[in-house]
């Protein structure tokens, strides 16, 4: 039973707003805005439509008066771990842009291997034009995956606050 007073709603929805944000965000700078994702920037729009889902559905179930908290927490701590697995992703791409580390394969375009012209030129043709460890945006010196890293982690943390905090009201009402 959710405990008297405390809304998980409130969790859920602020999480599902703030991911349909920066997925929507994500996606208007691609269709509206021209600028194209390369396979990181993809990588990190996966576990924002994670989290779309299971905040919806958290949202949903939270409405039930006698649902089960139990399952409210479990919802918040994959959540917390989708947007986890989202910064770390993001500070891994940070990395690549900056050069700190080498990207993978598809990430970079590398054409290595071709033995012949026309090899070559297949590979050319199959190199996807966004490089990964190229900043194709910034704002004030940060990339949108460094912003995104740093939002990720954020909101990680809260949705995991949140977990805990369902727990605790849970245990102190007796529930």
């Amino acid at each position: 039973m959710i405990p008297h007073g405390f809304l998980p709603r409130t969790l859920f929805a602020v999480l599902l707003a703030a991911a349909a944000a920066i997925l929507g965000t994500a996606l208007a700078s691609q269709y509206l805005g021209g600028l194209q994702p390369c396979e990181l920037c993809l990588w990190q729009r996966y576990p924002y439509a994670v989290v779309i889902g299971l905040a919806g559905i958290g949202l949903g179930l939270a409405r039930v008066p006698a649902m089960s908290v139990s399952l409210l927490a479990g919802l918040a701590a994959l959540i917390a771990l989708a947007l986890a697995t989202d910064a770390a992703i993001a500070v891994f791409h940070v990395g690549v842009e900056q050069h700190w580390w080498q990207g993978a394969a598809g990430c970079t375009g590398e054409t290595g291997g071709a033995r012949t012209t026309a090899d070559l030129a297949r590979q050319l043709k199959a190199t996807p034009v966004v490089r990964c460890d190229e900043v194709a945006w910034s704002l004030l010196g940060v990339s949108m995956a460094g912003y995104n890293a740093v939002a990720a982690a954020a909101l990680a943390a809260y949705a995991a606050a949140g977990a805990w905090a369902i727990r605790r009201k849970a245990k102190e009402s007796g529930t």
